[in-house]
């Protein structure tokens, strides 16, 4: 197995289940470090639209920052939802004019990620803080993460949460650890599980994917190289498509090859590119009246598309339940 293998999806459609032939088997259940099949990191939207269609999830979440409170709104009915939403909108409206632009939107969004970040860590960060004091250790992290209480008992090829190998890992877990105590705070720790969030690891992953794909040591990415041994596994028709993706969309220079800011491009979600396309969604989907701007009265009376109640969930299950009987 060629060692860039390690850049492989931690998670895929159901949980990874990692066996290491000395460690205890440990099941990652948490989709922060989930990737895709060619290494790059999963954006936020990555399921916004699938082949199920469109998915007001993400739509709910961009809104609120929590996935907890996405949910809870499923529970709402949609008084109350529209109620709750009608709260937020002065929130959101910086200019105080009862409107809300796409520069505010899209601010909101991206502080929207933010959380959600924040979220995702101290969820995981929940599990691992086995003593409750606030922070994780390496110990406490290798045992939860790996299942075990030492070094040496982690397999040469196991991975963990971030999808990397474990000295690769503990290289990172420095990075995190901005004030050096070897523990990670809440702050810290969210840093090392969404390490493509923050600019401080994107230099560390960039230089680690360009180290593992860098077969003939020239130090950028060619098209073999970003390919790997994926081509074996797919038909030509795959191959011509990753090929075009690789020259019109990756290597913006037209050199034939991935340098370092390329290879980041790749690797590294746009969460500003991400926002900006939530927020033309939100508004061809509520601005009735086309004036670039979307009302207090117009986000109310789209406020399934915002937030969702008891009435879009269940319309959800619905149309789940009619997929599933078409397929």
């Amino acid at each position: 197995m060629m060692a860039y293998k390690c850049f492989l999806p931690v998670l895929l459609i159901v949980p990874y289940v990692i066996h290491c032939t000395s460690a205890a088997v440990h099941s990652h259940n948490i989709e922060t470090a989930e990737r895709e099949s060619d290494g790059s990191y999963r954006a936020r939207d990555f399921d916004h639209y699938s082949d199920a269609g469109h998915n007001l999830e993400f739509d709910h979440e961009a809104i609120l920052g929590s996935v907890k409170e996405a949910e809870e709104y499923d529970k709402l009915s949609p008084e109350e939802s529209k109620r709750r939403l009608g709260l937020l909108l002065p929130k959101m409206d910086l200019n105080g004019d009862q409107f809300i632009d796409r520069k505010e939107l899209k601010k909101w969004i991206l502080n929207s990620f933010i959380k959600l970040s924040r979220e995702e860590s101290e969820e995981r960060m929940s599990e691992a803080d086995e003593n409750r004091d606030g922070s994780v250790s390496w110990a406490e992290y290798l045992q939860d993460t790996f299942g075990v209480d030492q070094e040496a008992d982690v397999g040469p090829e196991d991975t963990g949460d971030t999808g990397l190998l474990l000295h690769i890992e503990k290289v990172m877990w420095s990075l995190a650890d901005k004030n050096g105590d070897s523990d990670l705070n809440v702050e810290e720790f969210e840093v090392f599980s969404n390490p493509e969030e923050h600019e401080i690891m994107q230099p560390f992953l960039v230089n680690q994917t360009i180290h593992e794909r860098d077969r003939n040591g020239d130090g950028v990415v060619d098209f073999s190289e970003y390919i790997g041994d994926r081509g074996s596994q797919h038909d030509k028709e795959w191959l011509l498509s990753e090929k075009d993706k690789f020259e019109h969309e990756l290597d913006l220079n037209q050199d034939g090859v991935l340098d370092a800011d390329e290879v980041r491009r790749w690797i590294i979600p746009d969460n500003d590119e991400i926002a900006e396309e939530e927020v033309d969604h939100l508004f061809a989907s509520a601005d009735d009246d086309h004036d670039d701007l979307l009302s207090f009265h117009e986000i109310l009376t789209h406020h399934h598309v915002f937030v969702g109640s008891e009435a879009t969930d269940y319309g959800n299950d619905l149309l789940g339940e009619r997929f599933d009987d078409e397929l």
